[in-house]
C-alpha cells in the first residue's frame, strides 16, 4: 500500500511568557491533529521567557531538548532539571499543573510533542518521568546516528504505542524507518534538507 505523504510548513506562533515557536500542528482548520498526536512545537529560548504554571489534562507530553536546560515543577512535588539530549515527560491524566522554564540564560531549544490518552485513561492519576541523554539508547550505522526517545530500549514509557526518534543524517546518508500501515508518521526537519519517499523537504 502506498502511504499518503504531505509536506506542511510550521507556523510561528506566540506561546507562554514571551516565547515565539514553530508550530507544526494544530494550526488552521485543515491541520488540527494527527491522532494520536495532538500538538507539535519547536521552541527556542534565548534567556528569559518560558512556560509559567499552567494546567493540562487528558494527554501525555514529551519535551526533548536539543540544547540548554529546562526546569520542570508541578503540583505533584516534582522539581527537576533536564539538559540537552535528555527528555522530560508527564502524563496529565485527570489533571496536572506544571511549569517549564529555562534553567540558564543561554540558548535552550527543543521539541514538545503531545500524545492523546485513550478515553479509558483520561482520568488516570498524573505522573512525571525524565531521563538525561546518556540514558537514551543511541545507535550509529553508515554514518547515521539514531537516538530513541520513546520506543524499543528507551526507559521512557507511554500509555500509547509510539516510536519517537532523533535522526542525524550527514550529507549523502540514508535511513529507513518502516511504519505500520495503521500508524501515523511524522518527519520533522530541524536543519538542512532531506528526501522522503521521493519528496524533498527543506528547512
Amino acid at each position: 500500500m502506498t502511504a499518503h505523504f504531505q509536506i506542511c510548513p510550521a507556523l510561528t506562533v506566540p506561546e507562554g511568557d514571551g516565547v515565539e515557536m514553530k508550530r507544526l500542528f494544530p494550526v488552521l482548520r485543515q491541520r488540527m491533529n494527527y491522532d494520536p498526536f495532538v500538538l507539535f512545537d519547536h521552541f527556542a529560548l534565548e534567556g528569559g521567557g518560558g512556560f509559567p504554571s499552567h494546567p493540562h489534562r487528558g494527554f501525555e507530553a514529551i519535551t526533548y531538548l536539543f540544547s540548554g536546560s529546562m526546569h520542570h515543577q508541578d503540583n505533584l512535588g516534582n522539581d527537576a532539571v533536564v539538559h540537552g539530549g535528555g527528555a522530560q515527560c508527564f502524563t496529565a491524566g485527570h489533571g496536572l499543573i506544571h511549569s517549564e522554564m529555562p534553567d540558564s540564560n543561554g540558548h535552550t531549544s527543543g521539541i514538545q510533542l503531545w500524545i492523546n490518552l485513550p478515553k479509558r485513561l483520561k482520568t488516570m492519576p498524573p505522573a512525571y518521568q525524565q531521563r538525561e541523554g546518556d540514558a537514551l539508547p543511541e545507535t550509529q550505522e553508515g554514518g547515521v546516528t539514531v537516538r530513541t526517545i520513546v520506543g524499543p530500549g528507551s526507559p521512557i514509557t507511554l500509555h500509547t504505542p509510539v516510536v519517537y526518534r532523533e535522526i542525524r543524517l550527514p550529507a549523502g546518508t540514508r535511513f529507513v524507518q518502516p511504519v505500520d500501515v495503521q500508524w501515523q508518521g511524522i518527519v520533522y526537519v530541524v536543519n538542512g534538507d532531506i528526501e522522503v519517499n521521493g519528496n524533498t523537504v527543506v528547512m
